[in-house]
């Protein structure tokens, strides 16, 4: 699927021009919505059933998709409902295309997951205006997302009512296999129990807690960021994250005190509070020979005491690495 997505890309030469996909059962329709896009610039994709829809969306991941609410089988409030159910689709706007104008499809259309609607007969100068304002925002918060992601900063969306992942830039998804062993559309359950408290701080007035989850000498950083979408229904979060690795502190500890590279694994872990069972069982080797490790760690600061060793050694990552999180 990935490999598909990727030829599908290249394809649609997203550089260029913003991807539509139009949804709609009747060939008119489409005809006089296709023309009008493509004569605007835009690269413009056609499904015309519910069933297909959502396949091309999954394929292509547009940037706004026009569909049309009432065709048979798979109508567009269900297929609306499904895209945002998938965390690769849920950031996209939908505008519903519709002849109902009756209060009560228009307010389903909406609670469906759509931005907008426009009336049949449809108007292409009126669909042309709609589609700007909603693609404006949609650019901005890629912009703005792919910027996080290059300075390190991945983020991503999780819906506070049921903790579900509804978007995650190309970073996030990555860090969160890493650290946590899991893929969209699936939170992890840290990441879900953390949000439930952190949701829990916020109504008492408090700052929320941040999340640190460690793998070897890396930690995933997780913080609440906004709050984004209704706060009546508890709203979706955005949550951004940082990975940070001490490798790099544990390379000062063993030039600053002349240990080994595995004395300073060891020492560095010791900071960290850890029994020699617990280094022992990071480090791949028994408990026995991280005691070992830890004599000379001993013998090297002049210390006799764990506690003094780690006191050492803080003190001295203090002052090479003021950023330093213990």
């Amino acid at each position: 699927m990935q490999a598909h997505r990727e030829r599908v890309d290249k394809t649609l030469n997203r550089a260029s021009s913003d991807v539509v996909l139009i949804v709609d059962d009747v060939p008119d329709n489409v005809a006089v919505l296709h023309d009008a896009l493509e004569e605007s610039g835009y690269t413009v994709l056609v499904a015309t059933s519910g069933e297909s829809a959502l396949a091309r969306a999954l394929q292509a991941e547009p940037d706004v998709v026009l569909l049309d609410a009432m065709m048979p089988g798979m109508d567009g409030f269900a297929v609306a409902r499904a895209m945002k159910g998938q965390a690769s689709l849920a950031h996209i706007p939908i505008i519903f295309m519709t002849g109902l104008t009756e209060t009560e499809y228009l307010v389903a259309a909406l609670e469906a997951g759509g931005v907008d609607y426009v009336t049949k007969p449809i108007k292409p100068k009126e669909v042309l205006a709609r589609m700007q304002v909603h693609l404006q925002g949609a650019r901005e918060r890629r912009q703005a997302r792919h910027a996080l992601d290059a300075f390190g900063y991945a983020s991503m969306t999780v819906r506070a009512s049921d903790g579900a992942l509804l978007w995650q830039t190309p970073l996030a998804r990555e860090l969160l296999l890493r650290h946590c062993g899991t893929e969209a559309p699936h939170t992890p359950v840290e990441l879900q129990q953390w949000l439930a408290q952190c949701l829990q701080q916020v109504a008492d007035g408090l700052e929320p807690a941040k999340l640190v989850l460690e793998r070897g000498a890396a930690r995933l950083i997780c913080r609440l960021h906004q709050q984004i979408g209704d706060s009546d229904a508890g709203g979706d979060w955005l949550v951004v994250m940082r990975e940070v690795s001490d490798e790099a502190v544990i390379g000062s500890m063993s030039l600053a005190f002349k240990l080994t590279a595995r004395e300073a694994e060891v020492l560095y872990w010791v900071v960290k509070g850890k029994t020699n069972k617990d280094i022992g069982d990071i480090l791949g080797s028994s408990p026995m020979t991280v005691k070992k490790h830890l004599e000379r760690v001993f013998v090297k600061l002049g210390v006799e005491t764990r506690t003094a060793a780690a006191g050492m050694a803080m003190a001295k990552i203090r002052q090479l690495h003021p950023q330093f999180e213990g």
